[in-house]
């Protein structure tokens, strides 16, 4: 292991420096930028110009108390060290990142480290010590003793907002806070052999700290991983109104969306997704995940986010949507609507069969069930209905064979996933603890059973061809079965008429 303190702060009193960022530093490329944090086109201020800029400034203090989930996060520290005893633990927030030039992408911390801390800023390194002892290091607000608060684009005070100072941020979060700039010294004390990384989120940590035995390279650092994903299983109740809230931001968005789809003439995709993500934006962080909005044949492509096709009246449209709360819980709901107010016969009898299914799976879902069970429950109804339909070449328990899986053609996707800080929840933690164990209470999982039929396939009649089909519910294992969390929005196929037409009647809303 090796100091590489200047390396992730590279932060110097004079002139109010901030970190010089390279490939090496962050592992992203960047503009060139100078020490001072200026760029090539900023203006170039004269001394006395800066002279008087540090002068005149009053204090600015915050008035701050703990967060109310500040226990939480204090219990799932002890909990994660308790896993690990007698070792140290290091776990990122991560870097910014270069969308193009100096224009960064907004940025957003590692689920694991949001967990653990409730913080929000870049660069932020959280290391629990074999004693338990938690220190959070992160970048304090700028100091008006130097430059950097009017002179640094990237961490200047005047130029993205005050930052805490450590004290604000240690009462605010209940931890123990550190300046960033001695994280190198923190690291380079952290003993080799009983030192685990939660790695890939900032390059100049996974540097600092190596691993002691080459032969376990990547081992225990995996393990870490698995850890934090399998604790995260289990939601506490804060948590679950945590994703009660990201869900009904997202209801909302989709009767915003609702309200504004014509029956009577096309529309663009982008034209509803930017509606959706107006919501996002006011009523959370932003999106969870990028919006699938597809109409016609884009509703049979699973990740379809290009969302560049037109909206005509007869096609089904589909949306995959899901609002990411300010405390960056996000919720996953899919539905899928008849433009013109009703389904076609052809249409109906598709959603029906997904409704069956949606519904066979969120009647399995209980603590103690298996994951695969649910699955089953799902993929027999999909399979009993395409046999219906005459579509499978073979019985029905044949297609379900893991040998034959022939229903897929249809449905390529599972039925679901965990659902918490990402829109795939947990997804580090072991196959025997995931889709080869069994749910728990607290468990928050998808179930997302579709149909699809595209546009080219000889093998479906040509009035089902271009026809897509998901339904997608947001579903709370609880001790004697489960709730549905996104229960505001429609499912049957009856249900979804009347209520697009009763948002429709309603009209358009500002968010409030």
């Amino acid at each position: 292991m090796k100091d590489e303190g200047e390396a992730v702060t590279n932060a110097t009193a004079e002139e109010g420096t901030a970190e010089k960022i390279t490939p090496e530093a962050s592992g992203e490329q960047t503009a060139a930028a100078v020490e001072d944090g200026s760029r090539p086109y900023d203006v170039k201020y004269p001394e006395k110009f800066k002279e008087f800029m540090r002068t005149g400034w009053g204090e600015s203090g915050l008035e701050v108390s703990t967060r109310v989930e500040a226990s939480n996060h204090a219990r799932r520290r002890a909990e994660l060290s308790a896993a690990f005893p007698g070792e140290t633990l290091v776990i990122p927030s991560g870097r910014e990142k270069v969308r193009a030039n100096d224009t960064l992408y907004p940025f957003r911390p590692g689920s694991d480290f949001m967990w653990l801390t409730g913080e929000h800023d870049p660069d932020a390194v959280l290391i629990i010590t074999s004693d338990g002892t938690a220190t959070l290091h992160i970048r304090p607000r700028s100091p008006r003793d130097t430059d950097e608060f009017f002179r640094n684009a990237m961490y200047g005070e005047l130029w993205i907002g005050r930052r805490h100072t450590l004290e604000e941020k240690a009462a605010e979060l209940g931890v123990e806070t550190a300046d960033l700039a001695k994280l190198g010294e923190a690291l380079a004390s952290c003993p080799p052999a009983r030192t685990r990384v939660l790695r890939g989120y900032d390059a100049a940590v996974d540097a600092a700290v190596l691993p002691y035995d080459p032969a376990e390279a990547g081992t225990r650092d995996r393990e870490l991983a698995e850890k934090l994903s399998e604790l995260r299983l289990v939601k506490d109740e804060w948590e679950i109104a945590q994703l009660q809230d990201a869900v009904d931001a997202t209801v909302c968005g989709f009767e915003d969306v609702a309200r504004l789809l014509p029956s009577d003439r096309p529309v663009t995709e982008r034209f509803l997704e930017g509606i959706f993500n107006l919501r996002a934006r006011h009523d959370g962080n932003g999106l969870g995940y990028s919006s699938i909005v597809g109409a016609g044949s884009h509703a049979t492509i699973l990740h379809w986010i290009r969302n560049t096709g037109a909206i005509s009246p007869g096609q089904l449209l589909l949306m995959d949507m899901g609002v990411e709360n300010h405390n960056l819980y996000t919720a996953d709901v899919t539905r899928t609507l008849p433009v013109s107010g009703r389904f076609s016969p052809a249409q109906r009898d598709i959603y029906d069969i997904v409704f069956r299914s949606q519904q066979s799976g969120m009647d399995a879902v209980a603590p103690g069930v298996k994951y695969e069970d649910v699955a089953l429950a799902c993929n027999r109804v999909l399979a009993e209905g395409l046999y219906d339909l005459k579509l499978l070449p073979c019985s029905v328990e044949e297609a379900l064979d893991k040998e034959n899986m022939a229903y897929r053609r249809w449905s390529l996707h599972g039925f679901g996933h965990m659902l918490g800080l990402d829109v795939h929840d947990c997804s580090h933690a072991r196959k025997e603890m995931y889709r080869e164990g069994s749910l728990g209470e607290g468990y928050v999982l998808t179930v997302e059973p579709g149909l699809y039929f595209q546009s080219d396939d000889d093998l479906v009649p040509e009035e089902l061809r271009g026809i897509g089909v998901r339904i997608e519910d947001d579903v709370l294992v609880t001790a004697t079965g489960s709730r549905n969390l996104s229960t505001g929005l429609p499912r049957t196929a009856g249900d979804v008429e009347t209520w697009l037409a009763a948002q429709r009647e309603a009209g358009p809303r500002l968010p409030g």
